[in-house]
């Protein structure tokens, strides 16, 4: 795999539903204000996420999975844990693309049954990582190359639209409407927008998975981490702005006709409906589409590479660690495909539902993950330090430890916490639905807590820590 691919299947793990869907919905919901502090916020953290992952790939002389460097320098349960806690979240994440899948669809072909459009795009899905990484990678690039063309032709019209409110002579931004929205929200509203903007960036951390697969890591991570964030950011950015001005002056529109109205709200709408084009619907639910088949692609890479690494450090089945003539961990696939597809089974299940209270639980997990990453790194330099091991030469450097550190935890913390607090204070669920949106973080802890109790393992303290760096030499 080529650095190009790198980059591409980590944007298009990132630019998903999240930005083409998740985000409209924020900005109707809680205004625009609040959605540029919360993006904000989330998109510094996420910058020094990826620079811890950027430090521990270069730093230690053997790249690994997160869930190896949690059980090398946390503890055995926690990396075991975490490596279970990340399958799981994008086996989740999957399945919500599935059901975005079967919407879409929906609205073409309404007469069809949608979970045929679900097994469908599962099988595609599968056939495609199931070729060689070099296929795959190939096959990603395009597809996340697609998005980002889509993203510039939005960007374009929206331009265009922009320049005939100003020769009419509109206000471009309506401070007093944004200042109104702001102020009619809260503390609980600001967790519920980062929430829902954090899920929209979970899939930077596949960068940790997938950097094994290029020649020489060590030497191009840096250039890797550094596009990487900055193409996502300026893309985040032009959208947010240009959705800022022109919802100013028109209605967000909703994708309907579908099995299940009111679930998308779709800012890319109101723009291509402004650009008079023919079939703006269509081309909506197309360029979605392309999002959540690229998203979901990268997904099931990573899930069955995670499992294919736990079942190597012999905390999965041996089978998983099966690998096919084209290089590929077979049976970690297979089980992360069926496990994907599942729902499909209960066909006649609310989907609408369903989807829902999955977007919740995803959104957990994924915080968890970034919380284990945070935990790790801040181990692994105590660690550096402590143990005066000479300074690499290619070292990442990291500034201003661990200011960073504290930042990025003590955000992932309130809304990890503070989501699963609103959830459970709220009157309008029932209690099945506050376990089933709950259940990720006692469902970490309870995997921890087993593999304590059955292996035993202890906190890895400093002095058992091995970086297999040769320690620096005293000069007499």
């Amino acid at each position: 795999m080529k650095i190009k691919h790198l980059i591409m299947i980590t944007i298009g793990s990132s630019i998903g539903t999240g930005l083409f869907i998740s985000l409209g919905n924020a900005i109707v919901k809680y205004g625009i204000l609040l959605t540029i502090i919360s993006y904000t916020l989330i998109s510094v953290m996420v910058y020094f996420l990826m620079n811890i992952i950027g430090e521990l790939i270069i730093l230690l002389p053997k790249s690994e999975s997160f869930a190896n460097y949690g059980s090398k320098y946390v503890e055995e349960g926690f990396g075991f844990s975490l490596g279970w806690n990340y399958w799981y979240n994008w086996v989740l994440t999957i399945t919500i693309n599935l059901i975005s899948t079967q919407i879409i669809m929906s609205y073409w072909y309404p007469k069809i049954p949608s979970y045929i459009w679900g097994t469908l795009f599962l099988t595609i899905i599968f056939l495609i990582n199931f070729l060689s990484i070099k296929n795959f990678g190939e096959i990603e690039y395009w597809l996340s190359l697609i998005k980002i063309l889509i993203i510039f032709l939005f960007l374009i019209i929206g331009s265009i639209t922009i320049l005939n409110i100003i020769q009419k002579k509109e206000i471009l931004i309506n401070w007093e409407t944004i200042r109104n929205d702001f102020y009619k929200n809260n503390i609980y509203t600001f967790i519920k927008i980062t929430t829902i903007i954090g899920f929209s960036f979970q899939g930077v951390e596949l960068i940790a998975i997938t950097v094994k697969e290029i020649k020489k890591p060590k030497k191009n991570i840096k250039k890797i981490i550094n596009k990487t964030f900055w193409i996502i950011q300026i893309l985040y950015i032009s959208v947010i702005i240009t959705i800022m001005i022109i919802t100013n002056h028109e209605k967000i529109f909703l994708i309907k006709k579908t099995n299940i109205e009111n679930i998308i709200i779709n800012p890319f709408t109101l723009i291509f409906e402004n650009s008079k084009l023919t079939n703006t619907a269509s081309i909506i639910n197309f360029i979605i589409l392309i999002a959540i088949l690229s998203s979901s692609n990268a997904g099931l890479y990573a899930s069955s590479r995670m499992l294919y690494t736990l079942a190597i450090d012999g905390k999965a089945p041996k089978i998983f660690t099966n690998i096919s003539k084209n290089g590929v961990p077979k049976y970690a696939l297979y089980l992360t495909t069926i496990i994907s597809g599942c729902y499909l089974i209960y066909y006649k299940i609310n989907i609408k539902k369903f989807y829902i209270e999955l977007i919740r639980i995803s959104s957990i997990t994924g915080f968890i993950t970034w919380l284990g990453i945070i935990i790790i790194h801040y181990r692994f330099k105590i660690n550096y330090k402590k143990l005066k091991y000479e300074k690499n030469k290619q070292s990442y450097k990291y500034k201003y430890f661990p200011i960073k550190i504290i930042f990025s935890f003590i955000l992932c913390i309130i809304i990890t916490l503070g989501q699963t607090y609103i959830t459970i204070s709220s009157n309008n669920l029932q209690l099945k639905e506050i376990i089933i949106t709950c259940i990720g973080i006692p469902l970490f802890l309870t995997n921890w807590l087993c593999y304590k109790i059955i292996f035993k393992s202890k906190i890895i303290k400093h002095n058992n820590v091995n970086l297999n760096y040769k320690k620096t030499k005293k000069k007499k």
